[in-house]
């Protein structure tokens, strides 16, 4: 039996009087497309915050490779192999897209000069933006965006990458563009989490989805399962 290469196991995180997380377990396998859902304030957000060290969990265990990772802070699980994007991407505007990518791989994988322009330039090319290399960030289309912001944490060469809401605000050819850069990285091995309101999009990439719901885990199972629960459709749609 292979070991999944994440574990959660009974996570729980509150925030004052207001329950975020409630004992929240579940697995994920290596190479897995895993898709997480749920409503607004359903603990998304705190759940990955808390798998990547942005969080700390007050309860439970966070295993990774086999190896507890719940005090390890956000740097030692990114260099373990953790790596996320964010919804809203942040780059370094006035640096050109090769330089936003520089950046990462001297933090995290201790490469410099020509060594780290190289594999900067292979992920670029991997993502559609090598003839966007030498100009601003801030000159990027929204598209454009979201696949640096992927970039930058592939530099990190994650095990796990967190894509979060990586889809927001694009549209149809945009969101099928973002969809084959994850395939294509799924393909060469990486565990993917996707955390998306374009249910389309998570049914359409994920083997496995979990839907949250304050706080708790309402239903896990294929997408065709989960579509066709009725705890997932009251919890999108009310009673």
């Amino acid at each position: 039996m292979v070991e999944p290469l994440l574990q959660v196991k009974g996570v729980s995180k509150h925030f004052g009087g207001f329950t975020a997380l409630a004992g929240v377990s579940l697995e994920i396998a290596p190479g897995e497309r895993f898709g997480l859902i749920g409503p607004n304030g359903s603990g998304k957000t705190t759940l990955i915050n808390c798998i990547s060290g942005a969080l700390r969990n007050e309860s439970g265990s966070i295993r990774f490779k086999g190896s507890e990772i719940s005090r390890l802070p956000a740097y030692r699980r990114t260099r373990l192999g953790i790596a996320r994007s964010f919804q809203i991407p942040r780059p370094f505007r006035t640096m050109s897209v090769l330089e936003n990518l520089l950046v990462p791989f001297a933090y995290v994988g201790h490469l410099r000069d020509s060594e780290g322009e190289a594999k900067a330039m292979e992920i670029l090319a991997d993502m559609g933006l090598a003839d966007k290399a030498q100009g601003l960030a801030s000159q990027l289309s929204q598209v454009e965006l979201r696949k640096l912001e992927l970039a930058r944490a592939m530099a990190a060469k994650p095990r796990l990458l967190i894509s979060d809401e990586a889809m927001a605000g694009l549209a149809g050819a945009e969101v099928d563009e973002v969809l084959k850069i994850l395939f294509d990285l799924n393909a060469k091995g990486i565990t993917i989490i996707m955390i998306e309101h374009i249910m389309q999009a998570v049914m359409r990439f994920s083997q496995r989805v979990v839907c949250l719901d304050a706080g708790k885990i309402i239903c896990e199972g294929t997408p065709t399962e989960i579509v066709g629960n009725p705890e997932v459709q009251k919890a999108y749609l009310g009673a």
